[in-house]
């Protein structure tokens, strides 16, 4: 996907990040966080993803599929939530946060789309059925290697469904493009 954000902007909305995890891992307080930029102001829908710097595997990933903050805020608040509420990780410490890497995710609208016209390393998706969710980005399917149909099912098994259910008419699936970086290519 094309950048939409500058250079200057990307390396300030990881220094948010970063900020406030060092803030809410200090003193439990959230960081607020004002900016002139009209960019930076916008509601956008937006990942965190937290990786060890040694090893680079997964600390903690949270994120939004809707926008509902301004962007500049929704990274910090997703930020937090990455370190404090990804189930599948304990809550991270504040004497871990020098060997984590910060990721950040913004994405573009939902839209709907064919499974047909599902694009591997273009597309993230967003498939629901009844009560039943599941979320990939774009990066997902190409960093395990999977085809269109693989990510299909695979994102069946995230959302708690047979494999295969993206196929049942009553399965909505959404798809969006996702602007990312992180602070390894800031060197930060």
């Amino acid at each position: 996907m094309k950048s939409h954000h500058s250079a200057e902007n990307r390396l300030k909305l990881l220094r948010v990040a970063r900020k406030s995890l060092e803030n809410y891992l200090e003193d439990v307080k959230r960081t607020e966080f004002t900016t002139e930029t009209p960019e930076l102001q916008t509601k956008r829908a937006v990942f965190v993803t937290l990786r060890k710097r040694d090893s680079g595997d997964l600390r903690g990933c949270i994120g939004q599929s809707e926008p509902r903050y301004p962007l500049i805020e929704a990274v910090s608040r997703t930020a937090i939530s990455a370190a404090m509420d990804d189930s599948r990780f304990p809550q991270v410490k504040l004497n871990e946060l020098a060997n984590l890497l910060i990721e950040i995710n913004v994405l573009t609208p939902m839209f709907v789309i064919t499974p047909e016209n599902v694009v591997v390393g273009k597309h993230g998706l967003l498939l629901s059925k009844g009560s039943c969710r599941g979320l990939f980005l774009p990066e997902v399917a190409v960093s395990r290697g999977w085809d269109r149909l693989t990510f299909l099912d695979e994102l069946c098994r995230k959302a708690d469904l047979p494999r295969g259910s993206w196929r049942d008419a009553d399965a909505e699936l959404q798809a969006f493009e996702s602007e990312s970086w992180e602070e390894i290519e800031n060197a930060l």
